[in-house]
């Protein structure tokens, strides 16, 4: 294929991911469920496990093998950017005067679900492992069963009508230290991945605090001083900040969230860089992301009772453990049996990030394919019931529409 083919059918490809992208997205908004559920079966029924399997020229021809390298690259921007929204959306105000109820929330449902999720990889790991030592496996494990999606449980949030009540409050401060915790842990556990033994982990560690405490006392403040932040400089720094901490030895995703949070803390400022890049991110970039990830996802493969079985177990630890830990901690705060409840549920949402979460876990060889495949399911499944669990929970009052992301 020439390079003008390439470059042409490489237009196809991103036209193709995006419009499919959108369409199962409305799909999913009209079901009332978030928008990514439809966005990320779209790069699921493009890709081998459906499209793939009923007309693999149709694949063939939308997804050329030379045409692969330039979507992973625009994938990569869009996770990049993505992250560095995550980070901009993380208002540091919202940890503060919260109290222990967000202390306890926020560690039980970070501390039960990296135990258990520990203890199941201590079982998947003879079954699932792919060559890669065993901490690191553990580690990735622990830290994918312990995530909440910070950008869709804001969402959900608003979406319901619990936005700016206090059991949203808590909600939000605690997804939010819970996201700050589990990137730091999955920081680590890269470090942990890629090092040939303790020294360079102490090294690579080292390195990344280094990193962030510079971020912080030297960035964060050379930013503020300069006032309005444009759009260029903050993509700048995005990218910047990733390309760091790849470097360094951390995924890039993790440099990516500490630009965004080390952002101005101004909410005009942000709110300024959320809506330039928002759309073009979620709309153009993050679908590229999905095909991406849709073409390594292999429900296909999850063809046997056995697998179906590992499959309903990682579901069940990953949404008893997180609801458990977090409403248990509700209720150990004083919070009453319902807010504890909806507090459950919505720390149980994982939407994108899980996937963000596996698909490192799946780049660095931690995780084979099949485990990749299960996690996305369990990812999907977690944030597919939070609406009518919370519609349940709190049936005496109008929530409201689904969440749009």
């Amino acid at each position: 294929m020439t390079s003008p083919e390439v470059a042409t059918r490489f237009l196809l490809a991103v036209a193709v991911a995006v419009v499919a992208a959108r369409a199962l997205g409305w799909v999913a908004v009209r079901l009332r469920q978030p928008r990514v559920i439809g966005e990320v079966l779209a790069g699921i029924l493009l890709g081998p496990s459906l499209l793939g399997a009923v007309w693999p020229d149709a694949t063939a021809y939308l997804f050329p093998v030379e045409v692969v390298p330039g979507l992973k690259a625009l994938a990569q921007l869009g996770l990049v950017l993505f992250m560095f929204l995550v980070g901009v959306e993380l208002d540091p105000r919202l940890l503060r005067g919260r109290g222990r109820t967000v202390a306890y929330v926020e560690l039980g449902s970070l501390v039960l679900p990296l135990a258990l999720g520990a203890l199941s990889a201590l079982w998947l790991y003879p079954r699932f492992g792919t060559g890669t030592d065993r901490l690191s496996f553990v580690l990735f494990i622990g830290v994918a069963m312990a995530i909440t999606a910070f950008p869709v449980l804001v969402r959900i949030l608003q979406d319901t009508g619990l936005a700016g009540t206090p059991v949203g409050a808590v909600a939000v401060a605690a997804a939010a230290l819970d996201d700050v915790t589990a990137w730091c842990l999955l920081a680590g556990a890269v470090a942990v991945t890629a090092s040939s033994g303790p020294g360079e982990v102490l090294q690579v560690a080292g390195l990344a605090v280094a990193y962030v405490l510079a971020m912080t006392l030297v960035v964060r403040p050379l930013l503020a001083r300069a006032g309005a932040v444009s759009l260029p400089v903050a993509v700048a720094v995005a990218l910047l900040s990733a390309w760091v901490t790849e470097l360094v030895g951390v995924h890039a995703v993790f440099g990516a969230f500490v630009a965004g949070a080390v952002m101005p803390v101004d909410r005009s400022v942000r709110a300024r860089l959320e809506e330039q890049l928002t759309n073009v991110t979620t709309s153009v970039l993050l679908p590229v992301f999905f095909v991406v990830v849709g073409v390594s996802v292999r429900v296909d493969r999850l063809n046997s009772l056995y697998l179906w079985g590992v499959t309903a177990l990682v579901v069940a630890v990953a949404t008893v453990s997180k609801m458990v830990g977090a409403t248990g901690g509700a209720l150990l705060a004083g919070s009453s049996r319902r807010d504890a409840l909806t507090l459950g549920v919505l720390m149980n949402t994982r939407g994108l990030t899980e996937i963000v979460i596996l698909t490192v876990g799946l780049e660095l060889g931690v995780i084979d394919t099949t485990l990749f495949s299960i996690g996305v399911v369990m990812a999907l499944t977690t944030t597919v019931v939070a609406s009518p669990l919370l519609r349940v929970v709190r049936r005496d009052e109008a929530v409201a529409a689904p969440p749009t992301a």
